[in-house]
């Protein structure tokens, strides 16, 4: 047989691998459950002990606050959750963001469906009459608010589950919290936020200082082990008959550094190749085939992460607490107070380093996992960006300031404009976060 007809019966092959196989196993996105939740046991017995409580008739005995960096599987989890709770039958599921609960009107919209609720309503008495109502926590409102919501849950139990509970109106949150905790010691009811490490202190910005006795509800979902991030790998895989060879796959585990979304995009690099050459084995050459499509993706999520960053005007903070975590892998909170403080230095308009921090967390650039033996310590959201930020956006010169312009993918480093002090274009005013 010549190499002709060896190319020509290969590409045969390779068309019928892509016609038996799905074109789709590997979830890159937002949301996404993947094709094996791996490395999550710990997050999803917490979940399914609430979930027994509540198909049990009773409420757990907390809430569950959800927190981490960007990427690393929240809404995946609520997801999840929101599914096993359908398959369990007997519990309802509200879902939530912030842009569906501005007010307190939409709240009990939310919350009290009009067709569903309006039976367990006095006839002079409406869904919307409750939903014109004062909104204080102990307003006439928010009490008959409690009173249908405890009617609700004790004909059919209720998990409300918010994500993105970073962003809440804190007028709204201190309503919903407060609710929650009555609704709860009344009925099967249980609430569910999820959201960045800047989440706790947001909660503690309502006012209701109830909400951090949580015992085993206060969740974190960070960064997979090897053994998790080769088991998201390999079980799919495996799944269509298809084998990778260890060195290759320690290759794309040490390369994704354990981040889920990372996993998924190597996941689906790598079913690719796979759905081109036919072969029922990945080895270290079809990594190599696969780097350029991934490298892309994550220069793109880096870029988009570092504007943030700029916008916020912490470039300098951020390049700082990178180059601390270059020589420690986790810092205590003093450590980082300090890089944060070294980050301000020479800033004319440099903000407090409570605000720095609080702007770093709620971006998720670093983060303090809970459930840490003192002292507890924090970490990167992501170890590749710190690096990423240091080697891409170096420190401008002395008095100058910069705005990162978009970087198209491929390109080998950003462009700056750098900007005089003073100038009409220069970066808005230290920690002006805003993240959706």
């Amino acid at each position: 047989m010549d190499a002709w007809e060896r190319k020509r019966l290969a590409a045969r092959r390779g068309l019928r691998v892509a016609m038996d196989t799905p074109a789709r196993v590997f979830t890159p996105g937002a949301g996404a459950l993947p094709p094996a939740l791996a490395g999550r046991r710990r997050e999803e017995s917490v979940f399914l002990s609430c979930l027994a409580d509540l198909a049990g008739g009773h409420a757990p005995p907390h809430d569950v606050v959800l927190t981490g960096p960007r990427g690393n599987g929240k809404t995946t989890l609520l997801n999840w959750f929101e599914g096993e709770c359908r398959a369990k039958g007997g519990v309802d599921v509200v879902r939530l963001t912030p842009s569906r609960a501005r007010t307190g009107e939409e709240l009990v919209e939310a919350l009290l469906p009009a067709t569903g609720l309006r039976k367990l309503l006095p006839a002079k008495w409406s869904v919307a009459w409750i939903a014109r109502g004062e909104w204080s926590p102990a307003a006439p409102a928010a009490r008959l608010l409690t009173e249908r919501l405890i009617a609700r849950c004790r004909a059919r139990a209720l998990a409300v589950l918010l994500d993105e509970a970073h962003t809440l109106d804190l007028r709204v949150g201190r309503l919903l919290l407060n609710v929650s905790q009555e609704v709860r010691a009344n009925a099967p009811f249980l609430l569910v936020l999820a959201g960045t490490p800047g989440l706790p202190a947001h909660l503690g910005a309502m006012d209701a200082t109830f909400w951090n006795r949580l015992g085993e509800g206060r969740v974190g979902v960070g960064r997979l082990d090897a053994d998790a991030s080769r088991e998201a790998l390999e079980k799919p895989l495996a799944e269509h008959g298809l084998r990778i060879d260890r060195d290759a796959l320690d290759a794309v585990v040490g390369e994704s550094q354990g981040y889920p979304y990372f996993v998924q995009l190597w996941g689906e690099a790598l079913w690719k190749q796979h759905r081109k050459s036919g072969a029922d084995r990945l080895a270290s050459p079809d990594v190599d085939a696969a780097r350029p499509e991934v490298a892309g993706s994550v220069t793109d999520y880096y870029e988009d992460r570092f504007l943030e960053l700029d916008q916020s005007g912490l470039p300098a903070v951020a390049r700082q607490v990178g180059a601390r975590f270059q020589s420690a892998p986790t810092l205590t909170y003093e450590e980082l107070k300090d890089a944060i403080d070294e980050g301000l230095a020479g800033q004319p308009d440099r903000g407090s380093v409570f605000d720095g921090l609080a702007a770093l967390e709620q971006l998720g650039f670093v983060w303090r996992p809970p459930g840490q033996p003192p002292p507890p310590r924090y970490e990167p959201g992501i170890p590749s960006l710190m690096g990423y930020v240091l080697e891409h956006h170096a420190r401008p010169p002395a008095g100058a300031r910069t705005a990162a312009r978009p970087v198209r993918a491929g390109t080998a480093a950003p462009e700056f404009d750098v900007l005089a002090p003073g100038d009409a274009r220069a970066v808005p005013a230290p920690f002006a976060v805003e993240v959706e």
